[in-house]
């Protein structure tokens, strides 16, 4: 028998806010234990949250990012929670009116993975297991949270991955979180249960805890799709619960018992006054947002012709989209530009942290002001890679580089003459393309271009020399 995955994500993404939901303690990550948390956010008697209204506001951004419809009136819910990383006993979140609703994520397939509900709440403290005791530290705890959470809306480990990227990219593009999976701002809960392919009944869930990275989202939702069909095929039951994945191994293990929303015993929070949100607020947010990479990228595919691969090289990280459009402007060729980009400058920039940040020594200005001189056929194009290397290492304009003799490619008559030169000097090239050998011209070609020292047009070369051989 055949079977079907079938899973869902709640996906934590801790907020860029400067102090945390319900204190004035920074968020900043790291530090020494339990040094960034005050009366409040460890839950000392006759203390008194009160809500950091630039949660709220990340929130509804995140909301209208993902299609979401933002709710009028939300409010604050106790969630009953037992476990030593919150010493209040109870976790403040939102229970049955949540910030956001009923919004969705499209995928490169079409299917869209619906957006059930994403709710503000406090993150737990961190439980540390060493030499056989546990120790606890607060830091983290009361640091804001959105909680995604989706429908059971994924058939396939590739949707998973893609979703959770373009989640991250979404988040990253707007601002709210830097969401860093080895730093713990974004994790992702994974349910997964299987089912006999066309069946419409969903199958016993297990959750999968806590995962902060996107291959081992993939390596352990194929465990346990395996793990599950194995059970049901060997005449067992799925036992609902929660696992915890051991990427030493590959394999998921027993934590505790699945709870449901019953287990919780959520009640409203009477200590924190209800969230209203007005029409106006939403579209002032609304208005601010930046360009999404989804329709970024089908800008660049759609208006400049960017291959669809460049396109999302170019719109994975906001700040090398941000660099590109400012480097464009005036260019009568976009593509000259972003493959200066996809090129020699992310060879300079190899990791995710510092194409996020992309602070590169050669600003969009002055690699729009190279490309020019491309476009105005004053430079070519492998003198212009030469010149952007330069650029690069020293952050100067591409005049320091050039000079006059530089400038104005060749004429027609010196062009013939350096083809002629070339014809004559490589008379085997020339047998060989004549012969039927098309690769023979490019040895014809790089000798034309060493004569120039790269200051002619290759396409013209070309055409010049397939003329002068069949003479």
């Amino acid at each position: 028998m055949k079977y079907e995955l079938v899973s869902g994500f709640e996906t934590h993404v801790e907020l860029s806010t400067n102090t945390k939901i319900f204190c004035s303690c920074t968020t900043a990550f790291g530090g020494e234990p339990n040094t960034h948390c005050c009366p409040v956010c460890i839950g000392l008697p006759g203390t008194l949250p009160k809500l950091n209204r630039q949660v709220v506001r990340y929130a509804i951004m995140a909301g209208l990012a993902t299609n979401c419809e933002i709710a009028e009136v939300a409010k604050m819910d106790r969630k009953n929670y037992c476990y030593p990383d919150l010493p209040k006993a109870y976790q403040i979140s939102e229970y049955d009116k949540p910030l956001c609703e009923h919004g969705y994520i499209q995928l490169s397939n079409g299917r869209k993975i619906r957006i059930l509900r994403i709710h503000i709440e406090e993150d737990a403290g961190k439980l540390i297991h060493a030499h056989g005791d546990t120790y606890v530290d607060y830091n983290r705890g009361g640091v804001p949270l959105i909680e995604i959470v989706t429908e059971p809306d994924f058939r396939s480990v590739d949707e998973a991955r893609e979703y959770v990227e373009r989640l991250q990219q979404i988040m990253r593009y707007i601002g709210v979180s830097d969401c860093r999976m080895e730093e713990g701002s974004m994790r992702c809960d994974v349910n997964i249960s299987v089912r006999p392919e066309g069946s419409e009944e969903l199958g016993t869930r297990t959750e999968i805890k806590n995962m902060n990275s996107i291959n081992n989202i993939v390596k352990a939702m194929e465990y346990e799709f395996e793990r599950q069909v194995d059970v049901i095929e060997s005449g067992g039951k799925v036992i609902q619960e929660t696992l915890r994945y051991d990427d030493a191994s590959g394999t998921t293990s027993s934590m505790r018992g699945k709870e449901d929303a019953n287990d919780y015993r959520y009640f409203r929070d009477p200590d924190l006054v209800t969230i209203l949100t007005s029409r106006e607020e939403v579209e002032e947010i609304r208005s601010i947002l930046p360009e999404l990479p989804a329709v970024k990228q089908s800008r660049y595919t759609d208006d400049y012709g960017i291959p669809e691969k460049d396109a999302q090289l170019l719109t994975k990280y906001r700040k090398v989209s941000e660099y590109f459009d400012e480097a464009i402007k005036g260019l009568d060729n976009p593509k000259t530009a972003a493959n200066f980009i996809i090129g020699s400058i992310f060879r300079r920039v190899e990791t995710e942290k510092d194409k996020e940040t992309f602070d590169v020594p050669v600003s969009p200005a002055q690699l729009n002001e190279l490309v020019k001189l491309i476009e105005d056929k004053k430079i070519q194009n492998n003198l212009a890679k030469k010149t952007l290397e330069k650029m690069l290492d020293t952050g100067k304009s591409c005049t320091e580089f050039i000079d006059e003799s530089d400038l104005g490619g060749v004429d027609d008559g010196a062009l013939e003459e350096m083809c002629r030169k070339a014809i004559e000097s490589n008379p085997n090239a020339v047998s060989d393309y004549r012969g039927g050998k098309e690769k023979a011209l490019m040895s014809l070609l790089g000798n034309v271009m060493k004569q120039s020292r790269g200051k002619a047009d290759a396409v013209a070369v070309k055409t010049k020399l397939i003329e002068l051989i069949a003479e």
